[in-house]
């Protein structure tokens, strides 16, 4: 049977032609997928029941079945264990903040950058995720909460530039008219700096917004934390984004994990004003979630009151992100699937 869940509107196009279907029938099938969230075909009620029936046949739509949902207890958020097909798991989120939804997304079973301030790198690279299981994730999760979501982040599980075709389809069909029709401002693609993607993207010119997980202010601090960058340092990924930012005239979003005694100091700071002044950005300071694999702490209140102050002169906007479902390990850094989960 065909996976349907992924197809863009051509492509799904094509597929109905080739099943001796008319064209606008896959206008119809892609809006009940992908706006109306259908899980069957037997839901698609303007498609006639013999070609619901001979659908049925050739194709399939649900892509993930669900092992595990965790509610926190210290907020709205929801972190939901899914089954693939091959029976690999991967874990996304769900987070409410006043009238935003956010889901955030995985593209990969596990991570091959390995950073160690992250329990995803410790389960090693299984396999990229296909568009469709990328995208039945949020779609999962809109039927389950009876819910809109209104922002999507690319920041849960994997490198999405090391998954750069299907993530770019995902999210393409996720802003699409006929689907879920999420705007482009409000969907997010972070990258631990796979500078090569970062260039195609402003090539490519996608509205989507790009976010990069800095976390250091020198090579050597950056080697230990995000090991991707001795393949790609500072002064190369910094002059990346400034080709970005010149290309398509958007400013980026720089993400500062926050960790005691390691990047939070005064001198860090001026470092990182230095390095980012010339740069149209935002700064996320996001406070280190800890976990019980990682051997790194988080700052206290204090330290990171004092490091914002030492940011004080900076020309960029400065937020301090702080994660949600900390209690439920859904918190940025924290994604993880046990063994005996999955």
């Amino acid at each position: 049977m065909t996976n349907i869940k992924g197809l863009t509107l051509p492509e799904l196009e094509h597929w109905v032609s080739e099943i001796g279907e008319k064209p606008f029938r896959a206008k119809q099938i892609y809006h009940w997928m992908y706006k109306k969230n259908a899980r069957s075909f037997e839901e698609m009620s303007d498609l006639s029941k013999d070609l619901r029936i001979k659908l049925s046949k050739l194709a399939t739509l649900s892509l993930l079945g669900i092992s595990r949902r965790i509610l926190s207890k210290i907020d709205q958020s929801v972190k939901y264990l899914f089954r693939l097909p091959d029976e690999q798991a991967v874990e996304a989120v769900y987070m409410v903040e006043g009238k935003r939804t956010t889901v955030c997304l995985s593209t990969m079973v596990g991570c091959p950058i390995a950073c160690p301030c992250c329990a995803t790198g410790i389960m090693g690279f299984k396999r990229h995720l296909t568009t469709g299981e990328i995208i039945d994730q949020l779609l999962f999760i809109q039927r389950d909460r009876q819910s809109v979501v209104t922002n999507i982040v690319f920041m849960g599980m994997g490198e999405p530039f090391l998954n750069y075709d299907n993530v770019i389809k995902a999210a393409s069909i996720l802003n699409s008219e006929i689907g879920p029709e999420i705007a482009a401002r409000r969907i997010i693609i972070s990258t631990a700096g796979i500078v090569p993607e970062i260039y195609r993207y402003a090539d490519e010119g996608h509205r989507f917004k790009l976010a990069i997980s800095l976390n250091a202010t020198t090579d050597t601090q950056r080697d230990e934390l995000v090991p991707i960058n001795k393949k790609y340092p500072l002064q190369d990924l910094l002059s990346a984004v400034r080709y970005y930012t010149k290309r398509s005239r958007r400013r980026v979003t720089f993400e500062y994990i926050l960790i005691n005694d390691f990047n939070d100091s005064e001198q860090d700071a001026r470092r990182l004003i230095k390095m980012l002044g010339q740069i149209p950005c935002k700064v996320n300071v996001i406070p280190f979630n800890q976990n019980e694999f990682l051997p790194y702490k988080s700052p206290s209140e204090d330290k990171l009151e004092q490091f914002l102050k030492h940011l004080y002169c900076a020309p960029f906007a400065i937020t301090v992100r702080r994660s949600k479902g900390q209690d439920i390990s859904a918190a940025c850094g924290q994604l993880y699937v046990r063994a005996h989960q999955g």
